[in-house]
């Protein structure tokens, strides 16, 4: 009995497990494999392939934002004479939305005079000392309207950036030799944007009514008497910023061409920007950032690479501050990154290669983009003048018997001329004193000397919102 008891012991204890475990694994019928066990709630589902939706083109509003600096340059020569007149301009640099040119260079601005600040009692005493009774006053100006091409006309509403209001003119950094080897070939394509940037200038500045060389002497002449009217020459250049923005509308861009904006920057490449900090070699650290923003979009091709707002960044990678001995100051920036509009960078290797000075600061760029003052030759004419100037007052007269202390009429007035100019001339003419005559010839000779070569030289001065071309250097 206990040996059938055990056997089906044995048999039942086989089943139970065998039972067991078909219930932990069961199969899939179909194909034989385990099927796994779902969550709660959930059921099992066949996967399906999924397919990325297609690209969408993007719509870009065609916007002037603000705080963009629109560059404007006086039509005529204005005589300043009470607030409110008005004034005639052109556009020098045109002005881009994204891509989108909106407003062709030599586009008519007008604006008006705001302000006409007095003159300090400083500034007059030491204008009358030389011999200037109307020493000019610091006019501030505005701009409100500007001409579209197709006959319309937009409110502006513009603040003047501190820095401009002077004759300026567009220079360049000398080309080098060339030998066609790939980096030769990426400078000519350099060299021929500097060329069509000096063109684009010239173009702009031929639509001005700039004075000939008559005219110029005559105001010159003017300038010299002790009364004497104000005037702002034609191409004298303001840096007017908007105070809003200026809408042209909405764009549709392409989903193609929008992949490929932030590409890769080819080498040779010449970008228009302005300068957004302020730099002055008096003042300028090395190692301080700079940045410049995109005035005109990049392109490679017809293929958009930076619109226009992307930012420049570098630094200040040399400076020297202008000393003693008419020694100018010097001032080299790079910039070593470009940024889109929406905040993604890249790196690069750019230097100056263009740039806005004043006419009177005498600014040269070398090869490698570095900016320095420069003297003008016509020092050495003046300081000749005021020497022979004094040599004449020196001269006694031949004919005189015994000691001269009178001089003669034309001595007299020619020191009187070197020392304070016209009231000088008449002073040394009245007076009848050879030692007055001698005075101020030598009063004025070392003066002259003095400006000329002893004193402190020219800084290099770049406002905010000056115009530059920049060159993209390898990655």
């Amino acid at each position: 009995m206990n040996t059938p008891r055990l056997l089906c012991v044995h048999v039942l204890t086989l089943t139970c497990a065998v039972v067991m475990m078909a219930q932990e694994h069961p199969m899939d019928e179909s194909q034989g494999n385990p099927v796994p066990r779902l969550s709660p709630r959930s059921e099992h589902k066949p996967s399906t392939p999924t397919t990325a939706p297609a690209p969408e083109p993007q719509v870009v509003p065609l916007t002037v934002p603000t705080k963009t600096s629109l560059q404007v340059a006086l039509e005529s020569e204005v005589r300043v004479q009470k607030v409110g007149q008005s004034l005639s301009a052109r556009l020098v640099d045109p002005i881009y939305a994204f891509d989108r040119l909106v407003v062709p260079a030599g586009s008519e601005i007008r604006g008006e005079v705001t302000k006409i600040n007095p003159v300090s009692n400083s500034k007059r005493t030491l204008a009358g000392l030389d011999a200037d009774f109307t020493p000019p006053h610091k006019v501030e100006v505005t701009f409100t309207d500007l001409a579209l091409p197709d006959g319309k006309h937009l409110a502006l509403h513009t603040i003047v950036t501190p820095g401009s209001g002077q004759v300026m003119q567009f220079v360049t950094a000398p080309e080098k030799d060339s030998k066609k080897t790939v980096k030769d070939l990426a400078a000519e394509k350099t060299n021929a944007a500097k060329q069509q940037a000096r063109d684009e200038w010239n173009n702009t500045i031929k639509q001005l009514k700039t004075p000939g060389r008559m005219h110029r002497l005559e105001r010159y002449a003017e300038a010299q008497l002790p009364v004497h009217a104000q005037y702002i020459p034609a191409g004298t250049m303001y840096f007017a910023e908007l105070e809003e923005p200026l809408n042209f509308g909405n764009e549709t861009l392409p989903a193609e061409k929008a992949a490929v904006i932030g590409g890769d920057l080819p080498e040779g490449s010449v970008v228009h920007a302005r300068l957004v900090t302020p730099l002055s070699s008096a003042t300028a650290q090395k190692g301080e950032e700079v940045e410049a923003v995109l005035a005109r979009p990049l392109f490679n091709g017809d293929r958009l690479l930076y619109p226009q707002g992307s930012l420049l960044v570098g630094a200040v990678s040399q400076v020297q501050p202008a000393r003693r001995l008419k020694k100018n100051g010097q001032l080299r920036i790079a910039f070593h990154q470009v940024v889109l509009p929406d905040g993604i960078a890249q790196k690069v290797e750019a230097a100056l290669v263009g740039v806005q000075a004043g006419q009177e600061e005498n600014v040269k760029l070398d090869s490698e983009g570095g900016a320095e003052a420069s003297n003008p030759k016509s020092r050495y004419f003046n300081t000749s003048v005021s020497l022979g100037l004094a040599a004449i007052a020196g001269r006694g007269d031949e004919d005189a018997k015994g000691p001269d202390t009178t001089g003669t009429t034309g001595s007299r007035a020619a020191g009187g001329a070197g020392g304070f100019k016209l009231v000088g001339m008449v002073a040394g003419a009245l007076i009848q004193s050879r030692a007055f005559g001698y005075s101020m010839g030598a009063f004025g000779a070392g003066r002259s000397i003095y400006q000329n070569f002893l004193t402190r030289g020219h800084e290099v001065v770049f406002p905010k919102n000056t115009a530059m071309d920049v060159a993209i250097g390898m990655r």
